[in-house]
């Protein structure tokens, strides 16, 4: 295993030796002292709860105890140890305590993680792109992303989401993953260039899971993504599992396709290929092309609600709503709550959806970026909802967007940004908010 030393310290060398053993030898059916090991270890009291809580749901749920035997009959032992101990030990039983402390002494927050955009290069041309406006020929230096990621570990951040472009196409990644074996690493990639070699690069470094990006089926996947798309990927996705690396899949969800991508025939084959997580994105009209008539109904969006916990309940597969769970996650964790997005050019946005910004990355530390107003005006309106099922200041709250934008001076990061927050765009995205808004309360109400 890498970087060993820092969880022997943390769990105790005793813990950490014999849940290594357990691990080895049998770690479905030892998966019970597993828990209790680790309820010994110096956690802080919610994540002791959170343990606790998996174990009764393990052992109670057959789809949740199918999930982990997938997860460790489909993942090479030693790529599970690491990403497991980079993404458990280090990103959340170690960093999350750190990320507390340093956010009441700092007097800002410091979120669990970033994401960034190595490089705006991408093999493909999809309609409607969140990241369709950015310049395409921007990447970022190895030293940079190097030093961001080298700060972030300073202030207890252990996981690193990259997006782009095509993460995969930027030509320091393995490099600055080997560098960094103990952060935990999600690449959100097309998949079509994950070949045999690609896959067993992953494997060798063993830090890196990839979410690869899909509309359904065949034809509604090629449809957006180019023809051929929907075959590259199951070949992608075939390459991963014959080597042992963990992978998801991530869908924008449309008006079109909502019904196809939470289908029991499309989960299904997510899972029989071997994905072990996936992502839902509701699609938003920014970048190119907006079109709000992709946007999926307030009628579709509550019953993805209740879907998506469908499907987390009863199939061997653990699947996040990035809207729908503002419940979860106590409102929206952009600005830096929980986490913020770098752009390929550098400037520093509160969100991947969020196309505006203070500050860049040139000549600033981790630090001073994290004080940035634009984060500030976001932290000091969270929740933007006491409806935590409206999580969103773009389309739950768009009033709340352009007072920060407006207290902020914020500027947008490519032109057409701002079309959100002015004239027919910005009426509609109120139309929007205020007809989920009457399906929010709904929800709210029939849980109180």
């Amino acid at each position: 295993m890498l970087n060993s030393e820092g969880a022997k310290r943390f769990l105790g060398e005793k813990i950490f030796n014999q849940a290594l053993n357990y691990l080895e030898k049998d770690p479905v059916n030892n998966l019970d002292k597993i828990f209790d090991l680790l309820t010994k270890a110096p956690l802080a009291p919610r994540h002791r709860q959170q343990i606790k809580g998996v174990k009764v749901a393990f052992n109670n749920n057959p789809a949740i105890k199918e999930y982990v035997e997938r997860i460790f009959n489909n993942i090479d032992m030693e790529v599970a140890k690491v990403l497991a101990m980079n993404f458990f030990i280090n990103a959340t039983f170690i960093g999350v305590p750190k990320q507390m402390q340093l956010s009441e002494k700092l007097g800002y927050s410091v979120p669990f993680a970033f994401l960034i955009d190595p490089t705006s290069k991408c093999n493909l041309n999809c309609e409607g792109c969140w990241a369709g406006k950015y310049e395409d020929h921007n990447s970022l230096s190895f030293e940079d992303v190097d030093r961001l990621i080298t700060e972030g570990k300073e202030l207890g951040m252990y996981f690193v989401a990259m997006s782009g472009g095509e993460p995969f196409l930027w030509p320091h990644l393995f490099e600055l993953c080997e560098k960094h074996n103990d952060v935990a690493f999600m690449l959100y990639t097309n998949g079509t260039i994950i070949d045999k070699d690609i896959a067993k690069k992953m494997k060798e470094v063993k830090n890196i899971s990839p979410a690869i990006s899909i509309e359904g089926d065949r034809e509604t996947t090629d449809n957006r993504r180019g023809k051929g798309t929907y075959d590259k990927i199951m070949i992608a996705m075939d390459n991963l599992k014959e080597v042992g690396v963990p992978f998801g899949f991530s869908v924008t969800v449309t008006r079109q396709n909502c019904e196809e991508v939470f289908s029991d025939k499309f989960v299904d084959t997510m899972i029989e290929k071997g994905a072990v997580y996936g992502w839902s994105f509701h699609y938003i009209p920014i970048g190119s092309d907006p079109d709000f008539s992709r946007m999926i109904t307030p009628e579709q969006r509550r019953k993805l609600v209740d879907r998506v916990n469908q499907i987390r309940n009863e199939k061997p597969i653990q699947i996040a709503d990035f809207w729908n769970d503002g419940h979860i996650t106590g409102g929206c964790i952009a600005g830096a709550r929980r986490y913020f997005h770098i752009t390929a050019s550098g400037h520093v946005e509160p969100c991947a959806f969020v196309h505006f910004y203070k500050d860049t990355i040139e000549g600033k530390s981790l630090k001073e970026i994290l004080q940035s107003p634009i984060f500030s005006a976001y932290q000091k309106r969270q929740p933007f909802s006491e409806n935590l099922y409206r999580p969103c200041p773009l389309i739950d709250a768009p009033h709340a967007l352009k007072e920060i934008v407006e207290e902020s001076d914020a500027i947008p990061t490519h032109e057409g940004a701002d079309a959100v927050l002015k004239g027919e765009e910005a009426k509609k995205m109120e139309e929007i908010a205020a007809a989920w808004e009457r399906e929010a309360e709904k929800i709210k109400e029939s849980i109180e």
